[in-house]
């Protein structure tokens, strides 16, 4: 039976209808558009602004959780969603944890931006980004967190004057059409959110190149800049998470969210707190790094249909990282893993036509036994399942293509005999992904 749409999947609709998909990168279309709606984005309460290529969205998780455990509402806009479009707004509570605005309040507040737009030329995503900022400066709030969606100096986002602090987390090659085909020039373009006199944070960044540009266009500003690695940074010691700044050592437990790169998200989370005047106490920011959530982002798959499909046994990932940067870190998660109970992994992957699927695949090579392709359903910009097969091949990996996520746990477990039980990584693409939260009811809350 098919589901009937949600009120603001029905105004999403419509807009579609009227205004093209995708990105155009301007900012004079939403600057009038927020003239006329009495410029919303200049009420925001004090703002953590989140840019870059990877880890952006857990620093954000990682920033809402410390403050809710700290007692502070907080608005968080990101993107994109996984299954519901409501994802993307999250309004700040009094006393801590915010709620997902609702679905009749969405459907308004669209209808709302949409009718003072007058069908003026536009992107859905200036439009969307236009109904965070109405929502988040109608609801009083302490902080805002706000990812940008592609870029930064041309993102819709960046049309906020100020900023309690600016972030960029690690840069890698993504979006070259629109950013530039560098990790220098990409970092260039991040580095656009970097206003007067607002302190930046830099998180841990693999490229001295990027690293180079983001520090040279920060100090242009005026602004003190925090530098992973230099100003502050945080490694493992004896199973706990040791944060280290200009004000001495934290002694705090391992992030919830798995990884080793996590911890470099969870330090730029803790600096841009800091650097931002927002100075959560150490009991809060414990507790946001055993709080936080983040879906899509190697979590953990134990139920629903796909689950029970797996092997007795098994485990079931899920990452929607789409670029070479983002398989890097999660090769790397998967390989500490590894080491420990040494179970075959099979990838099981899709991605859009938009993506670099090699460089993604080759950080897989010598770990996934095999790769099972798939095609994206809910997305018409997908690679088919034999053209990301060739790539993985190109990657040098085992690959074949197949028609599901299930089929290929099918081909996998069917027959299953050897010891350990295998594990599975769906990844390659956030669609993908909410495919799968979909399916096995486990749609972010």
């Amino acid at each position: 039976m098919t589901s009937v749409p949600s009120l603001a999947d029905q105004e999403i609709g419509k807009l579609l209808e009227l205004h093209p998909k995708g990105f155009d990168l301007k900012l004079d279309r939403i600057l009038r558009l927020l003239d006329d709606l009495g410029a919303p984005q200049l009420r925001l309460p004090p703002t953590i602004h989140v840019a870059g290529t990877n880890g952006k969205g857990s620093t954000s998780a990682f920033s809402r959780a410390i403050l809710e455990a700290a007692g502070r509402a907080v608005h968080v806009h990101t993107s994109p969603h996984l299954v519901d479009w409501r994802e993307r707004y999250r309004l700040g509570q009094a006393g801590g944890r915010g709620e997902l605005v609702s679905d009749e309040e969405l459907a308004e507040t669209i209808r709302r931006v949409a009718t003072v737009n007058a069908g003026r030329p536009i992107t859905v995503f200036e439009l969307l980004t236009a109904v965070a900022f109405v929502l988040f400066a109608e609801h009083p709030a302490d902080a805002t967190v706000l990812e940008v969606g592609l870029g930064g100096r041309f993102d819709a986002t960046n049309v906020i004057e100020t900023a309690a602090v600016s972030v960029v987390t690690a840069i890698s090659l993504d979006h070259q059409a629109f950013l530039g085909d560098t990790v220098e020039k990409i970092a260039g373009e991040k580095a656009g959110i970097f206003k007067r006199g607002v302190p930046v944070v830099i998180g841990p960044q693999t490229s001295e190149g990027a690293l180079g540009v983001l520090r040279r266009e920060a100090e242009r500003t005026g602004a003190r800049v925090h530098v992973y690695g230099q100003d502050f940074l945080a490694f493992e010691e004896h199973g706990r998470l040791v944060y280290q700044d200009e004000r001495g050592l934290m002694d705090l437990p391992m992030p919830r969210l798995p990884g080793r790169h996590q911890l470099g998200n969870a330090a730029t989370a803790i600096a841009a707190l800091r650097a931002g005047g927002f100075d959560p106490p150490q009991a809060a920011i414990e507790a946001g790094l055993t709080r936080v959530e983040w879906p899509g982002r190697l979590q953990r798959i134990t139920s629903g249909r796909l689950f029970d499909l797996c092997v007795p046994g098994s485990e079931l990932w899920l990452d929607g990282g789409h670029n070479p940067g983002a398989g890097l870190v999660v090769a790397e998660a998967l390989a500490d893993l590894e080491d420990r109970t040494q179970r075959p992994l099979f990838l099981i992957a899709g991605m859009l036509n938009t993506k670099e699927p090699v460089g993604f695949f080759e950080a897989f090579a010598g770990m996934a036994r095999h790769v099972f392709t798939v095609p994206i359903r809910s997305s018409d910009s997908g690679l088919s399942a034999e053209e990301l097969a060739d790539a993985a091949i190109d990657a040098g990996l085992e690959a074949e293509p197949c028609d599901s996520v299930e089929e290929a746990i099918r081909l996998v477990s069917t027959g299953w005999q050897s010891s350990p039980a295998p594990r599975f990584l769906v990844c390659g693409s956030l669609y993908l992904a909410g495919d799968v939260l979909r399916e096995s009811g486990l749609a972010p809350r």
